[in-house]
């Protein structure tokens, strides 16, 4: 059997691949799973990142899929486990970022553990145990009018301790500039003080490679994917192209978007604007019966010969809440990811063999459909989103799953562009 450094559970399927771009821009070889797997290990990699839907879940089964990922991982050997959560730490008072944290700490016997969604590649950043999103605090960003898990408040420490029994701490910005020494010297005290997890400051990629040094050995590290880049290091890994080599790509293109994000609002508005074909679906036609999914697949049959097509349902916070009102949260939510899925299925049978899918709770819902169980992590086309490689039910494909947060405007075009 082979033995893993690095075992990670992410808590939705973007925020796996954003992990593992990371691992691997670092150097690691790296298999992403989806779901925990039903048989052990075969490939000879460095890292294994668990990717689940458990972010907007009841909290206690989020706390029981996260306890059986860390079961399986430490069946394969790993000798750390990475607990991963969004850059924007979006949760909500009950979970679940809290309990699985507490969770996977009470199974692995430690008593204490560090939290920091800090992504700088990404203008993710925490000062004084605030999050930033660039320029702006987390709770002005936008995310204040997420339509699952708004946020708003910025500040950390108070945001998860509504979540945790054990007491939070800060590892603020005048320690993490002085080195990992400083930061383990730190981490002594708080748990001296009996503080059980700190929020740590990260403001640059030096900030959170000296972060990296200090966590060797931690038996559970919780983050965004940021830290990520500081922690192959330890293991004696170094950077490597050889890393993200994946097959050669070929056949039709499409993108499946389902993210409310204002990021992935702009991309497709550039996708229209930039003369491409792109279908808007309505979440009431779905709740009325009407086969959604029939019609978006027989309006893209004959494009998809022309260049890549886009179906969405992405709109604006005015228009989103329009329809929950009608139809509730989680049943709209529900709608769209399975008319979604069930297209995504369908471009496949197509012909499509290059997918980009934009929002973590679609590609949740999109590789599930596509039955992909496993995914070879590819080369990174903006921070903290790969092209991976897997197989659709004996179909080779080349698939991307975009945070609904992240990429420039033309992230749509620029990323097929990278596999020609």
């Amino acid at each position: 059997m082979n033995k893993i450094l690095l075992g990670c559970i992410a808590d939705d399927f973007t925020g796996a691949s954003d992990l593992a771009n990371n691992l691997v821009r670092a150097g690691m070889r790296v298999v992403q799973t989806i779901g925990v797997p039903a048989s052990p290990l075969t490939a000879d990699v460095d890292a294994v990142v668990v990717a689940l839907k458990s972010r907007t879940i009841a909290p206690q089964d989020a706390v029981a899929q996260s306890l059986a990922a860390l079961s399986w991982l430490q069946a394969q050997g790993a000798q750390q486990i990475y607990f991963k959560y969004c850059s924007t730490f979006d949760s909500t008072a009950q979970g679940n970022i809290g309990p699985v944290t507490e969770a996977l700490m009470d199974a692995l016997g430690t008593d204490f553990t560090i939290a920091t969604p800090a992504f700088p590649d990404n203008k993710r950043t925490v000062f004084k145990g605030y999050l930033f999103a660039g320029d702006t605090l987390l709770n002005e960003s936008g995310m204040q009018n997420h339509p699952l898990t708004p946020m708003t408040d910025a500040n950390l420490v108070r945001v998860l301790q509504a979540q945790t029994r054990r007491v939070v701490g800060l590892v603020d910005y005048t320690v993490v500039a002085r080195g990992a020494q400083a930061v383990t010297e730190r981490i002594a005290q708080l748990k001296t003080a009996g503080v059980g997890v700190a929020i740590v400051d990260a403001i640059s990629n030096d900030d959170l490679m000296r972060l990296g040094t200090a966590l060797k050995g931690m038996p559970l590290v919780t983050a965004g994917s940021g830290v990520a880049i500081g922690l192959p290091q330890n293991f004696g890994i170094a950077p490597s192209a050889q890393a993200s080599v994946l097959p050669q790509a070929s056949g039709m293109q499409a993108v499946v978007s389902g993210s409310c994000s204002l990021a992935t609002n702009a991309q497709v508005q550039a996708f229209i604007t930039a003369g491409r074909p792109a279908l808007a679906i309505d979440p009431l036609r779905v709740a009325r019966g009407v086969d959604v999914a029939a019609e978006a697949l027989a309006w893209a049959a004959p494009l998809l010969q022309l260049g890549p097509v886009l179906v969405y349902s992405t709109a604006e916070s005015a228009a989103i809440k329009a329809v929950q009102s009608q139809l509730g949260v989680q049943e709209a939510g529900a709608l769209v990811e399975r008319t979604l899925a069930t297209i995504a299925k369908g471009l496949v049978a197509l012909g499509v063999r290059q997918l980009i899918v934009a929002g973590g709770e679609t590609s949740g819902a999109c590789v599930q459909a596509l039955g992909i169980t496993q995914m070879q992590i590819g080369p990174q086309i903006t921070p903290g989103v790969p092209w991976c490689h897997s197989s659709s039910e004996g179909t080779p494909l080349h698939i991307t799953l975009k945070s609904g947060n992240f990429g420039g405007n033309d992230f749509f075009t620029d990323a097929f562009k990278m596999l020609a």
